[in-house]
């Protein structure tokens, strides 16, 4: 533990990095703590020994280890209360009752992610939490392959499709077909209960009426269990985080960029525990080189995870309190 001048310090030092970038030095923190250059090197080499700052190779300054940030998030840091322009952004969004649940939860997060400059990440209730209102398929007229584009409109408003490509040759009308087919039979079907209506109620009727029943019934099976197992998942402004000067090198870009790209890893990011919880560096695992803040929501049954995804030199203050005036108020929405 350490004691009240050095905890100073250290809440003096994370601070002005989270806002400079640069390694603090002694000689800036002399009048602030009205102690000598001596002391506060003395100071500092004890927190560098307890494992909270360390030292950079470019400067005899200090810059907060990981453990450091862990422990200023964990006994330091206040929440830092909104500015008036940060809740009138906001606001405009919760007053919106032509919003859906899922559009004001991902404009918030939009609007954050822009005063922040950090990446957002909406994981919002899986496709199987939706019924199907509507069954539609497009055929892609542009190409040769006989392809096709599913499309499926659920009761909440979400649109998913899925491009189908059939080996062999069948006409407008045999798709038309088993689509209303399958729309007088699911509609109102929850997702993940359509593959088990395809199988004992729409494949037995079109047993005779579709002359490529097995093949076209194959392709929008297969199409329904995909469509079942996707999760709602958007990400916004990946690449102004990556302007920071952590992230100078190139190939970490690259990486931190595809890794924004895999659906696999941004929903591994759901968070099932209740609060806002923050994984600093090597404790989260999408990269450690990130903090990741998230937190869960849950409205009328819907379920979902929102994020902010930034450098470890993050504005902790400000990024929970924003979390927590989101979900508090889409909870009252």
């Amino acid at each position: 533990m350490i004691n009240g001048r050095q905890t100073k310090l250290l809440k003096l030092i994370v601070e002005d990095y989270i806002k400079t970038a640069r390694p603090v030095g002694s000689k800036s923190l002399c009048e602030t703590l009205n102690c000598s250059s001596a002391t506060i090197r003395n100071e500092m080499s004890f927190l560098e020994e307890a494992g909270l700052l360390e030292k950079t190779h470019t400067s005899s300054g200090r810059v907060p280890s990981e453990k450091g940030y862990r422990y200023y998030v964990d006994h330091i840091m206040e929440p830092k209360k909104l500015t008036g322009d940060d809740v009138l952004k906001l606001q405009q969004i919760f007053h919106n009752n032509s919003l859906m649940l899922s559009d004001t939860i991902l404009k918030s997060m939009e609007i954050v992610s822009e005063i922040t400059s950090y990446t957002s990440i909406v994981l919002g209730s899986s496709s199987k939490d939706n019924l199907v209102s509507k069954v539609e398929v497009i055929s892609l007229d542009d190409t040769n392959e006989n392809a096709f584009v599913a499309i499926v409109v659920t009761d909440r408003g979400h649109v998913e499709h899925q491009r189908m490509h059939l080996e062999e040759k069948v006409s407008l009308n045999e798709i038309k077909g088993i689509v209303d087919i399958i729309n007088k039979h699911i509609v109102g079907t929850p997702i993940d209960e359509v593959s088990t209506k395809l199988e004992y109620k729409v494949k037995p009727i079109i047993q005779n009426e579709i002359k490529q029943k097995e093949f076209l019934f194959n392709a929008f099976y297969h199409v329904f269990d995909d469509i079942s197992s996707m999760q709602n998942v958007k990400v916004t402004n990946t690449s102004n985080m990556l302007r920071e000067p952590e992230f100078n090198d190139a190939s970490k870009i690259r990486s931190i960029l595809e890794k924004f790209e895999d659906k696999d890893i941004i929903g591994n990011i759901k968070e099932d525990l209740d609060g806002i919880h923050i994984y600093i560096g090597s404790e989260n695992e999408f990269d450690e080189d990130v903090t990741v803040i998230k937190t869960k929501y849950s409205v009328d049954g819907e379920e979902g995870t929102i994020a902010l995804i930034g450098p470890k030199r993050m504005e902790y203050d400000r990024v929970i309190t924003l979390l927590n005036y989101i979900v508090e108020n889409i909870e009252r929405k």
